[in-house]
């Protein structure tokens, strides 16, 4: 694609965000097809977000045009989409380090850019944090813009209805971008519509309304009613061919639908927003993908992506077994066989690998928006009337519904089976994204059982374990597939809080230490990598794997203690409150003095790199295990 690979004419003049204010409407159109190639060359080598920030070109390059961001803020909500910005604020040439270790984030940072004015990476919370900031510059007596960009799936979450019904109680000055890309919220219902848009923004317009109604208010004895009766009809004719009068019942000031991509009718817009002096929502339709013919088709398939061929949209990578694919497949299966199974996901049907499921039971497939508590509670009642449900998260998005969890389900010892998808580090998608804390919160939830699966088969016995207990049930897995130079056999019939010993020395006749390692899901392949790195005469060594982190299996770690193994726990969580943590609080409560060394994240947020490389970092490779046992010697 040779538009592709040509320099980028305008985007290599660029210095700074001023140089927009000067460019001609038609210079800044040229200006984002150079941004668009300049993204489809990058991030075909990268990987990253594609479909999102294609889409936003046209809406960025305006927002920059109008404001000066300098004084202005500018929050991006869920902030995968900032691509543009990043370009605009002086990260361009750090691109072909996009979510590479120490390179540049695919999320908006604080400490990359003072532009990056707050960090984002979970969706819904971009009102909240606008509205804080609005309101502190109103304390401060200051007159900047506060502007957030939400997109209207964003919206569906609690957190931004919340956020909208404050800023239309209380009234504060605060400009909300609504993009609209095609889930939509408002029907564009054409010429009329796009009319009434254009004379709501314009100012002569406010001000003679706002006129006509204070002179009528002051006729004597009718004026009041008419105004009133003015006012009824009008909105009554705006509830038919105005969209999304939600906004303005809420108390804002709701200007559209505009074109996303038309840069002069965008900027006029958001000129025109400038001068009013109360909220107002700004609801601009785009097009994912916009620009790129193969993520225009698929904008799913390009959402987030690896390194693919700009020229055929093709992906570098083959997909391999996965433990989503291996979910999605055998929760179909166990559904054909139990009909009160039924499955909940948060807009992560793709990504949870519930597509099958969702085309084979319409009517038991619950997809609730970005909504995750809803998503929980909603797990707890239909678990109160007999039936099965299956919630499938990623570990970082469970975190936005720990009440839920505790609250609604654990409380009621409610049946719920949480599918907690991508736990572990996930690797370039960074410290929003990494699934490092679900052991923690989980584990000290009264009635919750937690497991994790060593392999892809003992994901699926796990999952028709876990469907036919009678009590909450958290199963971890990380994202991915299995290293496949290992051939692991599952667990088939689990007995709850019991673990199981995937390896053991052979007679050793005078070993420097016994040392058990006992390893969480995924780890346990890393710990078996690390034995083939240890000198087999030096120890004397058991490998454990602990299926079961809640409850842990305390008779058989006694055993172990009593015969004087020394322990190290390895867990791709956070030390604090795992498996480790665990172990420890356990061999100290009958008062062993073996050694006891935990293996897992430290007290700090994991940067983006890839999985490799964090393991690496972390010691949680079978390099840095071998390198742990050997300290131990």
């Amino acid at each position: 694609m040779q538009e592709i690979v040509e320099n980028y004419k305008i985007l290599d003049l660029y210095k700074d965000a001023n140089v927009i204010k000067k460019m001609s409407f038609a210079d800044l159109d040229k200006f984002a097809q150079d941004i668009r190639s300049f993204l489809i060359d990058k991030v075909s080598k990268t990987g990253g977000h594609l479909a999102s920030n294609l889409g936003v070109v046209e809406l960025t390059l305006s927002l920059y045009n109008v404001f000066d961001f300098d004084n202005d803020r500018l929050v991006w909500d869920v902030g995968h989409q900032a691509y543009i910005h990043k370009i605009l604020t002086g990260r361009k040439d750090k691109f072909d380090t996009l979510r590479k270790y120490q390179g540049l984030s695919g999320f908006p940072k604080r400490d990359e850019s003072i532009y990056d004015r707050f960090e984002t990476g979970h969706s819904s919370t971009s009102i909240s944090a606008a509205l804080g900031m609005a309101r502190a510059r109103d304390l401060s007596g200051k007159k900047h813009e506060v502007v957030a960009v939400i997109g209207d799936g964003a919206l569906t979450g609690g957190m931004a209805l919340e956020a909208l019904n404050d800023v239309g109680y209380k009234k504060t000055k605060i400009i909300i971008i609504l993009n609209d890309n095609e889930m939509s919220i408002g029907k564009n219902v054409g010429g009329l519509s796009t009319y009434l848009s254009k004379l709501r923004v314009d100012p002569k317009y406010n001000k003679l309304k706002q006129e006509v109604d204070t002179t009528l208010r002051k006729i004597p004895s009718i004026g009041k009613g008419m105004a009133d009766s003015i006012e009824k009809i009008k909105d009554g004719i705006k509830q038919v061919i105005v969209p999304s009068m939600l906004f303005e019942d809420m108390g804002l000031r709701y200007f559209g639908p505009i074109d996303g991509h038309n840069i002069k009718d965008l900027s006029k817009v958001m000129s025109m927003a400038k001068g009013i002096n109360e909220p107002v929502i700004i609801h601009v339709v785009t097009q994912k993908g916009k620009g790129y013919k193969y993520a225009e088709k698929n904008p799913g398939k390009f959402h987030g992506v690896g390194p693919f061929n700009c020229d055929s949209g093709e992906m570098c990578t083959s997909g391999g077994s996965s433990y989503s694919g291996a979910f999605g497949s055998e929760i179909v299966e166990i559904a054909s066989e139990h009909k009160n199974v039924v499955a909940i996901t948060a807009a992560m049907r793709d990504g949870t690998g519930l597509n099958k499921f969702a085309e084979k039971f319409p009517n038991r497939f619950f997809d609730v928006g970005i909504a995750e508590q809803h998503a929980v509670t909603l797990a707890a009642g239909m678990a109160s009337e007999g039936l099965k449900p299956v919630f499938a998260v990623y570990s970082t998005f469970l975190q936005r519904a720990y009440d839920q969890v505790l609250h609604d389900v654990c409380i009621q010892k409610l049946p719920v089976v949480f599918a907690i998808d991508r736990a572990g580090i996930v690797g370039e998608d960074g410290e929003t994204h990494q699934g490092v804390f679900d052991l923690s919160f989980l584990s000290h939830m009264p009635n919750m059982t937690i497991m994790t699966p060593k392999c892809i088969p003992e994901l699926k016995t796990m999952l028709r374990w876990a469907v036919k207990q009678n009590h909450p049930i958290a199963i971890r897995y990380p994202r991915g597939g299995d290293y496949t130079d290992l051939e692991l056999i599952p667990v088939e019939n689990f007995i709850k809080g019991k673990w199981e010993v995937v390896y053991k020395s052979e007679f050793v006749e005078k070993p420097r230490k016994k040392i058990a390692v006992i390893a969480a899901g995924k780890m346990v392949q890393h710990a078996l990598l690390a034995k083939d790195r240890l000198e087999p005469s030096s120890v004397d060594l058991t490998i454990v794997n602990s299926c079961f982190i809640k409850p842990i299996d305390k008779e058989f770690i006694k055993k172990l203690l009593n015969e004087g193994f020394s322990i190290i726990t390895v867990e791709d969580n956070v030390i604090h409150g795992g498996l480790g943590s665990a172990v420890l609080q356990y061999a100290a409560s009958i008062g062993s003095k073996m050694e006891i060394i935990n293996l897992g994240f430290k007290d700090e947020f994991i940067t983006h790199g890839s999985v490799d490389v964090l393991y690496k970092l972390y010691g949680l490779d079978a390099s840095g295990i071998a390198s742990s046992i050997r300290k131990l010697l």
